[in-house]
């Protein structure tokens, strides 16, 4: 019995591997001490990035917004409390005498109108086809979907002079085919899209619309595609309809991307320029003013007139314009997200 015992036992027990130690306490020791030495070189090797390369990698960004960004921010407010000529030797310190002049300006508050005008007629609108557009294209079932967003990147890389020189021809006063096919559909035709301030409004938003319109859909269509789909299902099992699903799912969802594309529409509704100077044809805006922008203002202000003082006025109206008009924008989307949180 003795004999059967001990040989079981022998059975039973692994056989000795020359390459470990018997002891499991002096075998984990250097496993540690690597572990330990491993981890150190990491850590080391974190605090060495982040203060060497990482300031590397972002200085570039700081140099340029400081040389490019900054600085002229802070030379167009220091030169509107002067009298700025770029080619006099002498240059007057006049305080709020820019200011007050911009204020009992005429041609100030005419380009202002315009501007607003044109803002309205190219920013609503376009904002409403995006979404429609966006819908469109966020269908699975739609055949060619990567040829249709590409091409409606295609007038946002065309040139403004090609724009203007065609949309010139096509609302033309008396062989353009706008007020051609007005007249097929039985309204008043010769209209003068150049010479009247409402209509030049709508030629130069249709513009605007036109080149832009395919890159706002994209920004749509990207917000939509990050909806989840289960909300649709939800709708769907619920018994909602595809319009009750757009607009009580894809909407709501789209609340912060409707913000920023109006907030960006603002800014550059605000900056426009070279549609009314293609298509008005001089710095002025026209005969009466009618293609007159604050900033074709603010441009024949400081490089027609070399009242260069006088337009760093305009451009810090313009700016605060801007921050008005966002912060409006912002508080009515977050009294709305928290409305609905209630």
């Amino acid at each position: 019995m003795s004999n059967a015992t001990s040989s079981l036992d022998t059975r039973k027990r692994k056989p000795t591997n020359i390459f470990k130690s018997e002891d499991p306490h002096k075998a984990e020791k250097p496993k540690r001490k690597k572990d330990k030495e491993r981890r150190k070189a990491t850590e080391n090797g974190i605090k060495a990035l982040n203060p060497n390369w990482g300031y590397a990698f972002v200085a570039p960004f700081f140099v340029m917004f400081l040389i490019f960004g900054l600085a002229p921010v802070i030379y167009s407010i220091v030169i509107a409390f002067y009298n700025w000529d770029p080619l006099g030797d002498e240059q007057q310190f006049s305080g709020l005498m820019n200011f007050t002049d911009l204020i009992v300006d005429d041609q100030f508050w005419t380009a202002l109108r315009n501007t607003f005008s044109i803002w309205f007629f190219s920013t609503i609108p376009q904002m409403i086809m995006a979404i429609g557009l966006a819908s469109i294209l966020r269908n699975p079932r739609l055949k060619g979907a990567t040829f249709w967003r590409t091409i409606l990147l295609v007038p946002n890389i065309t040139s403004v002079l090609a724009i203007a020189i065609v949309f010139g021809q096509l609302f033309g006063r008396d062989f353009g085919l706008v007020n051609l096919a007005l007249t097929y559909l039985g309204m008043p035709a010769h209209i003068d899209w150049i010479a009247e301030p409402l209509p030049s409004h709508i030629a130069i938003a249709t513009m605007i619309t036109w080149r832009w319109l395919g890159y706002n859909s994209l920004i749509f269509l990207a917000s939509m595609l990050a909806i989840p789909s289960y909300l649709y299902e939800s709708a769907e099992l619920d018994g909602a309809s595809k319009w009750q699903q757009f607009r009580y799912v894809t909407l709501p969802q789209l609340r912060n991307t409707i913000t920023f594309v109006l907030i960006v529409g603002t800014i550059g509704g605000l900056q426009v320029f070279a549609e009314p100077l293609t298509l008005g044809g001089n710095m002025s805006g026209g005969d009466s003013r009618q293609f007159s922008t604050l900033t074709l203002f603010l441009y024949e202000q400081a490089f027609v007139n070399n009242r260069w003082g006088y337009a760093a006025a305009i451009g810090i109206f313009i700016t605060i314009i801007v921050i008005i008009i966002s912060a409006i924008n912002f508080a009515i989307t977050r009294r709305i997200s928290s409305e609905e949180n209630d």
